[in-house]
């Protein structure tokens, strides 16, 4: 018996691997890996289009995953030709889901109102095509492995490939090429392995001049849209953000982006506006001055959030002040506010005084931490859009604050509009109270929101301030007791403490910002 005879006539099990087996499964990998890419970018984008991470990122899993269904369960129907389907998948595959993210943006921009539809019509084809890969490639596999050794590698190379792209995804991917490359490069990854396929299977496949121009055209597309990733995105703000966009980057933690008009400069995070130029004096004087004023002298501040640097300028105006510690989860916020001269122009360069520190860390864990006490403890956050914000605003959140405060000091918390989401407000009040603080509420009106609130935190009654820092633009004396008025329409209502188990909070503000939105 030759050796070509003796190897063949060996169990499959006992060869070693094949080039051929080698290679399919190194696609699997590669497989597996993209389509995690698409469906983390589609949850990731409908989370920053449309809040609420927890129900976007469990509706869009759930969607792909019945989708990676249908499409295992089509499977069945593919007989002859395996090679030729799974190839023409693979392209399908990466120019749909290698163009999601930017698809995604212009519909949110030019078609708002269609945003939805496509996005949960993207993820079941992209889902349905991805669900149909695998099953295709073990049954060509199942040519040369058996079947037991045929699952357990299939299995092992796609888990891998899913466990490399959820570490690289938000570390590395995001961070460096935004979400529209990932989306591209990814594509890019998928039409390479048609092409591979289209090599090992030239024997097999009919009419392999067409799927090479197909190959071809395709990748061609996806490398051209890669390198003109920045104009897409480009196209897609300017529509959705009407003035000149000045910066903009996507960090691990959001999409941070800088316009400039008529209004001057304005910062949006996640597409949710951050302030305006033209009247966010309004917004941090009334935020800071009420406590730092009635404070008397105070020492060590602490600020929560607010990375841009405004409520530190604010702080900075008392000669008293001898620290202040910025906590800010994203460091590319107080990066951009700290070096680019323009807009640290707008918080008088504050983030670069030797008084301030700037902590990068999460808040709610930095409270954790041992640490020091704080006679004032300003706390400026985004609305609780999220589970993930919502936290920073529940009781577990003010009882370790508490803790950081001096006996006589004061914490402050923007609260969202009293107006338009008047249970939200109220439910902050009701929460802080839960932890044994005196909760004084007052509110302002600053023209890009509308009517805002904040609510003070403290161990003592609150005390009226008789002076303020002069050279303020909004607060004075005289006009500071007509914060603390609430007309009837935004009087308190009862509500229920938010408490990490339940968050309440997100929902009802999710209610009645909502109903704004729908109009």
């Amino acid at each position: 018996m030759n050796e070509e005879a003796a190897l063949s006539a060996r169990p499959a099990d006992a060869r070693g691997p094949q080039p051929i087996e080698i290679a399919l499964l190194a696609s699997v990998f590669v497989v597996a890996a993209c389509g995690l890419v698409y469906e983390l970018s589609a949850a990731a984008l409908s989370s920053y289009l449309l809040g609420d991470s927890v129900l976007q990122f469990s509706t869009i899993i759930g969607t792909y995953l019945f989708a990676m269904g249908v499409g295992s369960w089509f499977s069945r129907y593919f007989d002859r030709q395996l090679p030729a389907h799974f190839l023409r998948i693979e392209l399908l595959v990466a120019l749909i889901g290698g163009a999601l993210p930017a698809i995604l943006f212009l519909a949110n921009a030019y078609v708002p109102s269609a945003f939805r539809l496509l996005l949960y019509g993207l993820v079941m084809v992209v889902g349905t095509l991805v669900g149909l890969e695998i099953p295709l490639v073990m049954r060509i596999l199942k040519r040369n492995i058996v079947l037991k050794n045929l699952v357990s590698q299939v299995l092992t190379f796609d888990y891998l490939g899913a466990l490399a792209v959820s570490v690289a995804f938000p570390l590395i991917l995001v961070p460096q090429l935004g979400m529209i490359r990932t989306g591209l490069l990814f594509g890019v990854m998928n039409a390479a392995v048609a092409v591979w396929a289209l090599w090992l299977f030239r024997h097999e496949l009919r009419r392999v001049g067409a799927h090479a121009l197909a190959c071809f055209l395709a990748l061609a597309a996806l490398i051209g849209a890669f390198a003109g990733a920045d104009h897409i995105t480009t196209l897609a703000e300017d529509k959705f953000y009407q003035d000149r966009i000045v910066f903009s980057a996507t960090s691990p933690y959001q999409r941070i982006v800088v316009t400039r008009g008529q209004l001057g400069h304005r910062l949006f995070l996640n597409g949710n506006l951050q302030f305006a130029e033209r009247d966010e004096y309004r917004y941090h004087e009334a935020l800071v001055h009420p406590v730092m004023a009635a404070q008397g002298a105070p020492k060590k501040v602490a600020v929560l959030g607010g990375g841009d640097g405004m409520a530190v300028r604010e702080i900075l105006k008392y000669p008293s002040v001898e620290s202040v510690t910025l906590v800010e989860l994203d460091p590319n916020m107080t990066k951009l506010f700290t070096e680019h001269e323009t807009l640290a122009a707008l918080n008088a360069h504050s983030l670069s005084s030797p008084k301030v520190k700037i902590v990068n860390t999460d808040a709610f864990q930095w409270l954790q931490q041992p640490g020091d006490m704080f006679d004032v403890i300003v706390v400026d956050f985004p609305d609780p859009t999220n589970f993930a914000i919502g936290k920073l605003y529940t009781n577990s959140f003010y009882s370790l604050l508490e803790k950081r405060l001096s006996a006589s000091g004061y914490a402050v918390i923007q609260t969202t509009s009293p107006l338009v989401a008047r249970k939200s407000y109220w439910t902050v009040a009701t929460t802080i109270e839960s932890v044994g603080l005196r909760a004084t509420p007052y509110h302002a009106h600053v023209p890009s929101f509308g009517e805002w609130g904040y609510i003070i935190a403290s161990r003592r009654p609150y005390r009226m301030p008789d002076a303020l820092p002069s050279g303020l633009r909004f607060l004075s004396p005289s006009t500071l007791p007509l914060m603390f008025d609430f007309p009837l329409d935004m009087a308190r209502v009862p509500t229920e403490v938010n408490r990490l188990s339940n968050q309440t909070l997100v929902t009802t503000y999710e209610q009645e910002w909502g109903k704004v939105m729908a109009h």
